[in-house]
């Protein structure tokens, strides 16, 4: 997957990509079936991510990131993490790429130390809790709701399809403290173990060993402490991350693309019919070169906006088309690899199997595919 001659690489790349390989290859790979079967992944594996510096990419040093500011090694991550060929895998053990993020940007030092530090240490485990039972991802109606009690807020409502939701520590949690829509919304940190926070683990068509959640808050005492930003200032706090959750999400796409197009063509290498190789049928072949064609295209739209994004630009319509491009086109070479693989490829334990349950998933988390497109469109003045 590296190109030595790519601008955008460096003898840095380079090496985080082994460290990262072998990582996979020892304390992954072998382990994946057992943490899909058990719904989720044990937490010393984020201790282990911590210690080879993947879960601080992006971060400040002071919060116990890395300090590199380089969308190129979180691409990097993508593609190594997708060798294991488990979409829960890398959604659980990167959930506070979207949780933490919100107080980074808009928390105090107190929050940061207390809800950033320890996580990307991999002491502790975050989530993000915005989608509700009633309204899916409609942000503006929110109805989980965070009323000032002295120096406390009382929190009531649900939040649903939470990623990590199970095992997290710190939930980052959109709550309404003010009138109706999107200027009414607050973020609050709410712990573990704060008495009236129930939480039901939910079953999955893919992502078997990311833990997924419904969260119920009934009368949820949460220190005005918790809170991060001003009052009624979430959205901006939520918004922020929005391309950079698209790109996680483009590059997830992109990686386990390539591992369905890496596993069908070994396959079709190896496997014998009617006496010769099956990459010796013009069919398979021409599977192949349009699943090419497909994952060099993302890649290389993918790289660009890394870069533009990284100068401080805002590319939101190219963006919102190359996720919903990346994940149809994900869809697409994800069945033809299991079709290149035919009764091998519908195998529980095959990677292409479980690449295949996973694609949808992708099409619909970080905004579906139907609003990427109307947001692109407005953006380009249709």
């Amino acid at each position: 997957m590296h190109t030595p001659d790519s601008p955008f690489y460096t003898e840095d790349h380079q090496a985080f990509r082994d460290q990262l390989r072998r990582f996979v290859e020892k304390d992954i790979s072998p382990f994946i079936e057992e943490w899909e079967a058990a719904g989720r992944v044990p937490r010393e594996l984020h201790e282990k991510a911590a210690n080879i510096g993947l879960l601080g990419l992006g971060y400040p040093q002071e919060q116990g990131g890395n300090g590199i500011d380089d969308p190129f090694f979180s691409i990097i991550a993508a593609e190594e993490l997708a060798r294991a060929g488990s979409g829960g895998l890398c959604i659980a053990l990167l959930t506070h790429n979207i949780a933490t993020p919100p107080i980074v940007h808009a928390g105090t030092d107190e929050q940061k130390a207390k809800f950033v530090a320890p996580v990307l240490a991999g002491g502790k485990i975050t989530a993000l809790a915005i989608t509700e039972p009633e309204g899916g991802s409609d942000v503006a109606n929110i109805r989980t709701t965070a009323k000032r009690d002295g120096d406390s807020y009382i929190v009531n409502g649900a939040k649903t399809f939470i990623t990590s939701g199970m095992r997290a520590d710190f939930i980052t949690t959109a709550v309404r403290t003010g009138e109706p829509g999107l200027g009414g919304l607050s973020l609050l940190v709410i712990e573990a173990d704060t008495l009236g926070l129930d939480r039901t683990s939910l079953n999955k068509m893919g992502w078997q060993c990311s833990d997924t959640a419904t969260l119920y808050f009934d009368n949820c005492r949460v220190p005005i402490a918790n809170r991060v930003g001003p009052e009624n200032a979430g959205f901006l706090a939520i918004m922020r991350n929005f391309n950079h959750e698209r790109l996680m999400l483009i590059s997830t796409a992109y990686a386990f693309a390539q591992v369905c197009y890496d596993e069908a063509l070994a396959y079709a290498r190896e496997r014998i019919t009617f006496g010769r190789a099956l990459i010796k049928n013009q069919v398979i072949r021409h599977k192949l070169v349009e699943m090419k064609m497909k994952i060099d295209a993302i890649k290389a739209q993918l790289e660009i906006l890394s870069w533009r994004v990284w100068q401080g630009e805002a590319p939101i319509a190219e963006l919102c088309m190359l996720k919903a491009f990346s994940t149809r086109s994900l869809e697409h070479i994800a069945g033809e690899a299991v079709q290149i693989l035919g009764g091998a490829g519908y195998i529980r334990g095959a990677k292409v199997e479980r690449i295949f349950r996973e694609t949808k998933v992708l099409s619909i988390g970080g905004g579906a595919n139907e609003v990427m497109i109307d947001l692109a469109s407005r953006q380009m003045g249709y």
